[in-house]
């Protein structure tokens, strides 16, 4: 433990040592627009043939960027920008000495296919965020909310513009209209903006901008130049409002007996939808009722290590400026805000006897939320997100007679996110406040009452932001009833029963738990072919944050660090070159040095832009506190993993990737092998398709089953399982103009598992596993009625039984989605959507599974029309 921590504070104080200041020797370019009067203003038909365009000079010399930095494009790019007391017009040129190789792909809306040019504009002139405005050849609109320096780009952001190209003998032209009510910006009597203008010409791969931004700099937007001459323009404050209405049937297999299971649901629907500019810089989002029946569903999976599985945020709500309220304050998905808890499904389940039919709510219903959020003039960024989900109830009909149970109460969430720049914008301060609150009523005490945390973080980056030093620290107050803290306490998350845990114990009386966490890391971002950082991060064991955040496993300490090299220009036969060596060790907070890895990550473009991607870790160490679910700490043998991926030129109409991975124990304790296929066609603009597979072994000598007891003695029995998953995403993608397209989504998921070789575990933490455990012989165990009685004594008599824990989860969904755009901001959606999730028979092959359990069954249908109209101002 010493070595590695001496190692990372050697790393952190080389890079505070590091912060003389020095001056970037790349000029800032600037340009400056000019007014006319509304009456003067473009027509937005895409071509440059308005008077308009006279009052402005032309900004041209732009440099490439990608593959060969600071080097003269295939074909030169230029542009004018003009303005209107509501609006900013840009006028783009971009010529092509070969017309006819424009490649116009069509594509929804934020495609980004084809030959584009971008528009990046930072309005707050804060060097961390802006607004991204792009148009392809074939006329599709790209939006997108750049953060944290160009690391984050949101394209759930859709703000109203409007944009026309045209294509001629020199090459296309470009016209983009942008109210200033879709930007945030002060007052000022002159307005000075970040501003970047890009072209991509798609066949060579290439990417030019206006502004050179070396290939080694340490972010996007701190780069950008400057736009001038915006005189006196009000800031206009937006006001949109969105009702909506929704039609939808559900059709399923009937059920004879069942009166909620009938064989159709007819429901209709409304709400709405209203975003208001409190001023130019702050907004306020509503949501009344919400629906979001046509998101894509999520993808097929399951966990066997007990752990909940974290899902992307799709809904349009909550994704969009997700940015401001987001607080990754460990590693990996851990967040003081997680979304998906709000209309989370019903915790709690109705309780039902002999006869009883249920109708169990699938999600809670959002009453409403709203959201205020934006950036002031000074450097504060903001957000309050406020929501409230209703009591649900779960319906229950026996002969007739019918009742109601209460499996969700009313429950209120808030978010509370600021942060502050200052140092010429190259730091910042931050805090975060969350709080869950429920009207329990007694048959839901198992929930707690009342969940809040809070959190301030930092970063302070130096020497042209090359340098950097962050960090956060969080802190959590849960109180309920003793069940529930009781049950919290004995959660996978904390495990506080484990039996050779001396910092932790279940304590039956408390009402109430609090903890900490948090983490510290430095390093160099940018500026030369080298980068790494180092840090280290914990999570107390009492840290509890999944009533609105997500929290993996509290009770854990890691030290990491990481060196990388990167090519800046191309060398040889490569566009670019990537290699990462990284380290990492962790603990707990009893003093255990549980894990030790080194991985090493590379990525390499060629020429003619094939790639390749491998890595490999080597895992000396493995101590697992969970994996006995409250047992002793857990000993895994030493594990060997590689990856293997590479795939042709995504550019051009036919594509593919293939992908291995491997994973292996000492004495074939577990293994892991993946096989991963995906195809990407596109036969004509106007279609797309997208296959991917992916099937994968994960057999495991010492797959945990279940806890029992042996003459009063705990015993913790464990197998060996042979799983297998595969899965097959299709998208089929069919744009008829930028605003009318029609999506596909289908996947099937089959995993199976079969246990042999049942055991006990003798000694956990022993490095051999012959010593790790003690498997039954065949007089000791035998299956009866889909039972495993065990004799371990062999004394002729059952001490234990074990349930059988073989599996087949089969599980399909698609979704079949018209979309049209009618005018910017509103749209008609017409949903049909398919899916089935059921338990196959585990002795079928996963063929059979298909065969059985999805093309010969009846699937669920829903059918949705979902028609929006925004009125803007």
């Amino acid at each position: 433990m010493q070595r590695h921590n001496l190692f990372a504070l050697f790393l952190l104080a080389t890079t505070v040592l590091s912060a003389q200041t020095t001056k970037s020797t790349i000029a800032k370019r600037s340009y400056t627009t000019h007014v006319v009067s509304e009456q003067e203003a473009p027509e937005v038909d895409g071509l440059l043939d308005d008077a308009a365009w006279n009052e402005t000079e032309w900004a041209g010399d732009f440099v490439e960027w990608r593959p060969d930095e600071n080097t003269p494009p295939t074909f030169s790019t230029r542009f004018k920008i003009v303005y209107d007391a509501k609006n900013l017009y840009i006028g783009i040129q971009a010529f092509d000495k070969a017309p006819d190789s424009i490649e116009k792909r069509l594509s929804r809306r934020d495609g980004f296919q084809g030959d584009i040019v971008e528009v990046n504009i930072d309005s707050y002139l804060d060097k961390r965020t802006g607004f991204s405005f792009s148009v392809s050849a074939a006329g599709v609109k790209g939006d997108e909310f750049i953060s944290e320096n160009g690391n984050n780009w949101d394209a759930s952001w859709n703000p109203i513009w409007y944009t026309k190209t045209n294509l001629d003998g020199e090459g296309w032209t470009a016209e983009l209209k942008i109210p200033f009510s879709q930007l945030r910006f002060g007052k000022s009597q002159e307005q000075v903006w970040g501003l970047q203008v890009q072209r991509i010409l798609f066949r060579k791969d290439e990417r030019s901008v206006w502004q050179r931004v070396p290939r080694d700099a340490p972010g996007w937007v701190s780069e950008f130049g400057e736009l001038r001459g915006l005189i006196d323009i009000e800031p206009q404050r937006q006001l949109e409002i969105q009702p909506f209405t929704v039609v939808k049937l559900d059709t399923y297999p009937k059920e004879e007996g069942n009166p909620f299971r009938d064989g159709s649901d007819t429901k209709l629907n409304g709400g709405v939808d209203a975003k208001i500019g409190i001023t130019n810089n702050l907004t306020l989002d509503l949501t009344i009722n919400p629906d979001f029946g046509q998101v894509e569903a999520d993808p097929g999976a399951i966990a066997l290590d007990g752990f909940q599985i974290f899902f992307q945020e799709q809904r349009p709500f909550f994704v969009e400026n997700k940015n401001i309220f987001d607080y990754r304050f460990a590693n990996n998905q851990d967040n003081v805000f997680y979304s998906r808890r709000i209309g989370r499904s019903p915790q709690g389940s109705a309780t039902v006897t002999n006869g009883d039919f249920v109708n169990q709510p699938q999600n809670s219903t959002i009453l409403g939320a709203a959201k205020f959020s934006g950036k002031t003039k000074n450097g504060w960024s903001l957000g309050v997100l406020e929501s409230v989900t209703g009591r649900m109830f779960a319906q229950i009909n026996n002969n007739g007679q019918e009742r109601e149970e209460l499996v969700e109460p009313l429950t209120n969430y808030l978010v509370a996110r600021a942060q502050k720049d200052f140092n010429e914008r190259n730091s910042y301060v931050g805090g975060i406040f969350t709080a869950t609150n429920r009207d329990l009523e007694p048959s839901l005490d198992f929930l707690r009452q009342a969940a809040y945390s809070g959190g301030v973080d930092f970063k302070h980056s130096w020497k042209d932001r090359k340098y950097f030093i962050e960090g956060n620290i969080v802190a959590s107050h849960v109180i309920g009833s003793e069940e529930s803290i009781r049950a919290t306490q004995e959660s996978i998350t904390h495990l506080f029963q484990r039996v050779d845990a001396g910092h932790v114990e279940v304590d039956g009386d408390r009402t109430s738990l609090t903890g900490t966490g948090g983490k510290l890391e430095g390093g160099k971002a940018g500026g030369g072919h080298w980068l790494y950082n180092t840090g280290m991060s914990w999570k107390s064991p009492e840290l509890e944050l999944n009533d609105i955040g997500f929290l993996r496993q509290a009770d854990e300490i890691r030290q990491y660090s990481s060196v990388s090299w990167r090519t800046i220009k191309p060398l040889e036969n490569f566009r670019n070159i990537y290699i990462g060596v990284g380290q990492l060790t962790t603990y707990d907070f009893d003093g255990n040095f549980n894990r030790t890895q080194y991985d090493l990550n590379s990525e390499f473009i060629f020429r003619n832009n094939w790639w390749a991607e491998f890595g490999a870790a080597h895992k000396p160490r493995i101590f697992i506190n969970t994996f006995l679910r409250g047992g002793p700490r857990w000993r895994f043998s030493e594990e060997n993993f590689a990856y293997l991926f590479f795939g042709s030129d995504r550019r051009k109409k036919l594509s593919f990737v293939m992908g291995h991975v491997n994973s292996q124990a000492k004495q074939d304790n577990f293994s892991l092998v993946r096989f991963v296929g995906r195809l990407n066609y596109q036969p004509f603009n106007a279609l797309s398709i997208n296959l991917q597979t992916e099937y994968e072994k994960n057999p495991n000598k010492t797959q945990y089953v279940t806890e029992t007891s042996f003459d009063g003695v705990p015993r913790y029995i464990t197998a060996n399982i042979r799983q297998d998953t595969w899965a097959t995403t299709l998208r089929v993608n069919y744009t008829i103009n930028p605003n009318l397209s029609i999506q596909y989504y289908g996947q099937p998921f089959i995993s199976r598992g079969r246990y042999t070789d049942f055991n006990y575990v003798n000694n956990p933490i022993a490095k051999d596993l012959n010593e790790r455990i003690t498997l039954f012989d065949q007089n000791q165990i035998s299956m009866d009625n889909g039972v495993y009685n065990v004799d371990e004594d062999s004394n002729g008599s059952v001490d234990y039984s074990i349930g059988d824990p073989d599996f087949s989860f089969v599980q399909f969904r698609s979704n079949l989605v018209l979309r049209w755009e009618y005018i910017p901001g509103s749209e008609i959606f017409l949903v049909w959507a398919q899916g089935v999730t059921g338990l196959g028979d585990p002795r079928d092959t996963l063929g059979r599974s298909l065969d059985r359990q999805i093309l010969n069954e009846k699937l669920n249908n829903t059918f949705l029309l979902k028609a929006t109209y925004r009125f803007a101002k």
